[in-house]
């Protein structure tokens, strides 16, 4: 899809507030608020707005371990693969799962309330995943900071 000025305008402000209304977004980005819409709504049915959501705090839910795992799969296979995949995308605790390259074949985001929940979660639930060879964990020290918006 071909994103012009405005589109990218009305992009920029919903990723940075998606709270806000169309009647605003429209004044901001001139336009009046039924063609505001329907921009808004073709960006939609073109999948290039996924979903409206609410940014939590990790912090103040008690999550204050974050945990990137290089996992190394036991076979290269797309079987196992599946497998991996639909076991990790059940587990609340991973927040992303990519396919890397290099010597291992996944890289996940893992968010725990602490260093012994992620132990355990490791041995336990991840860990369980009869494809898995290796798992090696880089902890987060400090998180300096986190970008939600994408640059359009």
């Amino acid at each position: 899809m071909s994103l012009d000025k405005k589109d990218q305008q009305l992009l920029t402000l919903l990723q940075s507030n998606a709270r806000t209304s169309v009647s605003e977004l429209a004044t901001t980005v001139s336009l009046s608020d039924t063609p505001c819409l329907r921009r808004i709504k073709k960006l939609e049915a073109s999948k290039v707005i996924t979903g409206y959501h609410a940014a939590l705090n990790p912090r103040a839910l008690g999550l204050k371990v974050l945990v990137y795992a290089f996992v190394r799969l036991s076979q290269n296979s797309a079987s196992a693969a599946n497998m991996f995949e639909e076991h990790v995308e059940k587990l609340n605790h991973v927040l992303e799962c990519s396919v890397i390259s290099g010597s291992y074949d996944y890289l996940l985001k893992i968010i725990a309330t602490d260093l012994e929940s992620y132990e355990s979660f490791v041995k336990y639930k991840l860990g369980s995943i009869d494809c898995i060879a290796n798992i090696e964990s880089t902890v987060v020290l400090k998180q300096t900071f986190s970008k939600k918006q994408l640059p359009l």
